[in-house]
């Protein structure tokens, strides 16, 4: 007798549904792991920090840098550890920080991180004069110098993890904690400078942090009996006067054996050199100025690095912007009479975009550092801009804003003729006084991939940067460990200089309406 098949079992139309459902679920799920991945962002972050991927400098990007004697390829791919005073922002400050996020606007100059710095309370009557605080919560925190300087006009909160990722130590500047007491075998190495030199707060590292990692791979590699320690004292928005007034306030008193200045963005301003009024025109974005990308797209892209490609590749398909430079009204750039733009005088009376300024600032931070035996080194300041310069309008959006809207109206030919100006006088001011000088802007290769904006790095850009300058810092290294000269010997032990910022009511706001 033959066996009767046992008949199969009917599925069920909900029971496939159901199923395909959950397949697709665990797919997207996937997919948006392994986007999150490769962009360096955090599994379960939501909303989401930038995408930060930290391995796409091209090949001919690095091979363009020189490699210094007795330094191997091989460290540019070795990245530091994690900070270990990294932690989970509080849930107040999170939810503060989403609060303002969401209600930011282009005419406020309130950010959502500045609700979390420590404002200069001799600042405060400036800052309220200029309705700084009208849109700021409640409450806001403040610090008083001890000189009762309104500058530098902030401080980063101390010991703290932002809720947009900057991780700040014992004096409010950004990284690890400082080494207390000092070691007697460290060198110690402080950046000065402004939002180039601090970078992208959700960066794991600056540029800084990434020359010292370095470093110190390299001293292990020639077996010196030598540490060092580089600290990134800069932030972002202030000028030389501002950086004068930290070192002389914050650096000083940990005593350093280098402070490396690196500034030239914020008091680059070609107004002076055009002859009569700039023109008052206001800038015209080519084609029909719309955009293709939803706002709930934008909003949604906050959550998903999915929706966030997605967005990407829209953006890119559906943009009418080619890259060019945008039309400019005309005007006439004067050079002034007598100056030398090839080899400026250095005590020309009118050095323009505030090089006079500039340099007795740089005079008072030489000063200063001589009385506790540190030295001061420069370096060029990078415009990432030429004349003719075609940019991807998708990916570099940046760049396209940055040089014609907020440096509007001035042509790509003046921005980059001022900026070699102005790294010339840097170079001749180092060469007149005897100071390191690291060609920062000489040597990185000329390729916008590197930069968010015209002056500030993506990460591969930051990588580049912190390569170039540890490369660029060993002549200096090498001949203070030939006289012996570093590591300094160590002096009595000092601690920290206190800084102690309050909460305060904010001092002044717009009436409620």
């Amino acid at each position: 007798m033959t066996p009767t098949a046992a008949p199969r079992k009917r599925s069920s139309p909900l029971g496939n549904a159901l199923l395909v459902a959950v397949t697709m679920v665990l797919g997207i799920a996937v997919a948006e792991a392994v986007v999150r991945t490769l962009n360096g962002q955090p599994l379960f972050a939501f909303p989401l920090p930038d995408a930060l991927p930290w391995n796409d400098v091209k090949p001919a990007d690095f091979d363009a840098v020189p490699l210094s004697p007795g330094v191997q390829k091989s460290w540019f791919e070795v990245m530091p550890p994690p900070l270990p005073n990294r932690n989970a922002p509080s849930p107040a400050w999170q939810q503060t920080y989403e609060r303002l996020r969401a209600a930011a606007s282009d005419g406020n100059p309130f950010r959502p991180v500045d609700a979390f710095k420590a404002w200069n309370s001799a600042r405060l009557e400036q800052l309220c004069a200029r309705k700084f605080f009208a849109r700021a919560p409640d409450r806001i925190y403040v610090y008083d110098p001890p000189d009762g300087e309104p500058s530098p006009p902030y401080r980063y909160t101390p010991n703290a993890t932002y809720p947009n990722g900057l991780v700040t130590n014992q004096m409010g500047w950004r990284g690890r904690p400082i080494e207390v007491p000092r070691g007697p075998r460290t060198i110690r190495i402080v950046f000065v400078g402004s939002s180039t030199v601090l970078e992208n707060h959700e960066s794991p590292f600056s540029f800084p942090e990434l020359a010292g990692h370095w470093l110190n791979m390299w001293a292990k590699a020639k077996g010196l009996d030598v540490a060092f320690e580089v600290l990134n004292a800069a932030r972002d928005g202030i000028g030389s006067r501002d950086i004068a007034s930290i070192v002389r306030g914050e650096v000083l008193p940990l005593r350093p054996d280098l402070v490396v200045y690196s500034e030239g963005g914020n008091q680059f301003d070609l107004g002076p050199m055009v002859e009569g009024r700039v023109p008052d025109a206001k800038p015209v974005r080519p084609g029909n100025g719309g955009t293709v990308v939803p706002e709930w797209l934008r909003e949604a892209s906050r959550y998903s690095a999915l929706l966030g490609r997605f967005q990407a590749a829209l953006g890119y398909v559906g943009s009418d912007l080619d890259g060019r430079e945008w039309a400019k009204p005309d005007y006439k750039f004067v050079w002034p009479a007598g100056l030398d733009e090839q080899d400026p005088d250095l005590a020309y009376p009118r050095l323009p975009i505030d090089l006079g300024g500039i340099q007795r600032d740089l005079d008072r931070i030489r000063t200063d550092l001589a009385t506790v035996g540190g030295e001061l080194a420069l370096t060029s300041f990078v415009w990432m801009v030429r004349d003719g310069m075609v940019v991807d309008a998708a990916n570099r959006l940046g760049f396209i804003l940055q040089l014609n809207v907020r440096m509007f109206p001035f042509r790509y030919r003046d921005i980059e003729r001022m900026a070699n100006f102005q790294n010339r006088v840097l170079a001749k001011y180092a060469r007149a006084h005897g100071l390191p000088f690291i060609d920062l802007a000489g040597l990185l290769p000329f390729s916008p991939s590197l930069y968010a904006d015209a002056v500030h790095a993506a990460p591969a850009g930051s990588r580049l940067r912190g390569w170039i300058t540890f490369q660029q810092l060993l002549p200096t290294i090498e001949k203070h460990l030939a006289d012996r000269s570093w590591p300094s010997p160590p002096g009595p032990p000092a601690p920290l200089p206190p800084f102690a910022p309050r909460e305060i009511a904010v001092p002044c706001r717009e009436p409620a309406r």
